[in-house]
This record gives structure tokens, C-alpha cells and sequence, in this order.
């Protein structure tokens, strides 16, 4: 899994459908989600440090689990089957985990209400995430090129050394 963060709502060009945008911590991947004007909303509220005057669903969620003295540990973007999205919310009572089923969105807009970690799964990384810095993937890609065309078995054995059984 690789912790990501919300680096901001964007618009689709052609579309004009609001996109959630995570990023990785070294902001190299990028993955966007659609999501819609409503979920766009509750999300651009605590990135903006917006406090409505009465509490919203999301804020709402957030009083439920401070009321019953649960604690969201993380949520967890774990799959993408037909170009949708599913994610998980990690509870913690006590010693006690619970694992609920949420959509994205939802499940970002409460991760930043609570200052929760977001984490996605390396698979849907794979699958659905944009490179943001082409320069420094091809660098990295050049230099493990090198890396490997002046590798030597003796380096390898002397590294790692023999397996002697």
C-alpha cells in the first residue's frame, strides 16, 4: 500500500466532472477519481478550512465516531473493477477493528475531516494512476539500466553470498 494525499479538486476537460487528485509523497503518481459535485463539495470543505454552520453528513459521520469513542485509522482504496472505485474505512474501538465499505469520496471526505492517512493499494496505482513527473521516472529508469548492465554475477555472490546447503 502507499500512502497518498489529496493534492486538490480538479475539472475534467471534456466532461467538466469533478475529479479527486491524490498524490504520492514524492507527488511522482497521481490518481485521479471521478467523483460527483456533491462528494466534490464535502471534500474542498476541510481543504479549504471551511466550517458549515450546521453539521453536513460528512461532519455528521465524524460526531457518530467521536460519540462512540471510535477512531478512523486510515482508509484504504483497494480495488478497481469497471473502471469504479472501492475503498474501505478502518475503524478502531479499543482493541477492536472494523473494516466498512465505503465509496472513495466518501471515504476521503471523512479521512481529511479527522486527519485520517488515505492509503491505495500498489494494484490500483498500477492501473489507474497518471505519472506527474516524466523526467524523474525516466531518470530513475536510466540509472537501474546502468545499474544492471555493469551487474556481475561476482558482485551478486559476493553481495549476498553463497547458498551452501
Amino acid at each position: 500500500m502507499i500512502e497518498m494525499k489529496v493534492a486538490g479538486i480538479a475539472l475534467d476537460a471534456i466532461t467538466r466532472s469533478p475529479i479527486v487528485l491524490l498524490k504520492d509523497a514524492s507527488e511522482r503518481r497521481a490518481l485521479p477519481i471521478f467523483i460527483g459535485q456533491e462528494q466534490a463539495r464535502a471534500i474542498m470543505g476541510p481543504l479549504e478550512d471551511h466550517k458549515p454552520p450546521r453539521p453536513l453528513t460528512h461532519d455528521l459521520m465524524v460526531g457518530i465516531l467521536k460519540a462512540f469513542d471510535l477512531t478512523l485509522e486510515r482508509i484504504i482504496i483497494h480495488s478497481l473493477q469497471n473502471d469504479t472505485f472501492y475503498a474501505s474505512l478502518i475503524l478502531q474501538q479499543g482493541e477492536t477493528k472494523k473494516e466498512i465499505d465505503a465509496r472513495p469520496s466518501d471515504a476521503i471526505a471523512i479521512a481529511l475531516r479527522t486527519n485520517s492517512p488515505i492509503w491505495v493499494m500498489e494494484e490500483v496505482i498500477a492501473d489507474a494512476s497518471i505519472p506527474v513527473d516524466r523526467d524523474a521516472d525516466e531518470a530513475e529508469q536510466e540509472a537501474f539500466r546502468e545499474f544492471v548492465s555493469e551487474l556481475r554475477p561476482e558482485d551478486l555472490i559476493k553481495r549476498f553470498g553463497k547458498n551452501e546447503s
